[in-house]
């Protein structure tokens, strides 16, 4: 059987990921390798092969970063914790934060100076989840929004007010949904300023969301380790998609997924490159998919200033010259 494809768009690479990426790309242009990165700085695989084969090197652990040596900072966010650890071993750092992560840990840390209680509705083993708790550890209550007894196992200060904040990357409906059940049980509870959860995400996630009730087969591009993409097959699924898959390359595309299908959607994770979503396109031109129609408008307005690079190596060490003046 053969049928068509409905390329979802906006897709892939957000202006937080580009950003990122390009950031351990200037800096191995400009120091040369090796560039160490703390954790991988998307969650994608693809991504990190390339970065390693270009002299980046990825690490959880700076204890195994030399001293002296340029380290670039994930897209995900570090703690103050990490920032000092770095300075104690004379890290020249380049930050790659993403502004929008950044955007929550400032509001962490404003709404801990008011002495507020922060439920932030993420997952507990996420690495921006351990970022954002670091900025305000004795205040922040994580939340998980895939555990329905998450909310009702939190134990707060009546007498103390409460705001919620949330991970970036999350499906907008189950940020809604557990907000609602901590109204229920904390009627006072207080808004950000603005949603936490990233332009990109939200962009993605209506985009299949739009689509999906006409797709038998709804294939998201990304990896596993990644948030976001994880949403997107959630997003379509509730959407009405008779089946939806996470595949990080084409070779993991399924042939049985294809029987009795006639119309799939494709689109792909804000951290999953393009070439990736092309691959896969002619992995199902193969299988007789080839006609292919693209739904919505994949401009997206949004853009971040490179993050400024660090000091640089240490050189050698300064000979004296006879004509040198104390």
């Amino acid at each position: 059987m053969t049928g068509r494809v409905l390329l979802a768009a906006p897709r892939g690479f957000c202006a937080g990921v580009d950003r990122a990426v390009q950031a351990v790309r200037s800096a191995l242009s400009e120091y040369g390798p090796p560039v160490y990165v703390r954790h991988a700085i998307v969650h994608n695989t693809h991504v990190i092969a390339q970065l390693e084969a270009a002299g980046a090197v990825f690490t959880d652990d700076l204890d195994e970063v030399p001293p002296g040596s340029i380290v670039v900072f994930s897209a995900h966010g570090v703690s103050p914790q990490v920032r000092e650890h770095a300075h104690r071993r004379s890290l020249s750092v380049v930050d790659a934060t993403c502004p929008l992560v950044s955007k929550v840990h400032a509001e962490a840390r404003r709404y801990a100076r008011d002495d507020h209680q922060i439920v932030l509705i993420g997952h507990h083993d996420h690495i921006e989840v351990s970022g954002t708790r670091g900025h305000a550890p004795e205040h922040i209550h994580v939340v998980d929004p895939d555990d329905p007894a998450a909310v009702g196992n939190l134990v707060l200060d009546e007498d103390r007010p409460v705001v919620w904040l949330s991970q970036t990357t999350l499906a907008v409906g189950d940020v809604e949904a557990t907000v609602e059940r901590l109204r229920t049980r904390f009627p006072h509870l207080r808004q950000p300023p603005s949603d936490d959860v990233c332009y990109a995400s939200t962009n993605r996630q209506n985009a299949i969301a739009a689509i999906a009730a006409r797709c038998d087969l709804v294939l998201v591009v990304g990896s596993p380790t990644s948030s976001n993409s994880l949403r997107l097959v959630t997003v379509a699924q509730r959407a009405g998609a008779r089946a939806a898959h996470l595949v990080d390359s084409a070779d993991q595309l399924d042939p049985r997924w294809l029987e009795g299908v006639g119309t799939i959607g494709v689109t792909s994770g804000a951290s999953a490159p393009e070439h990736v979503v092309h691959e896969l396109l002619d992995r199902l031109a193969g299988h007789g998919w080839s006609d292919v129609e693209q739904i919505g408008n994949d401009s997206e307005d949004v853009t971040f200033g490179s993050p400024p690079m660090g000091k640089g190596r240490p050189g050698p060490p300064r000979v004296p010259r006879h004509d040198d003046r104390s």
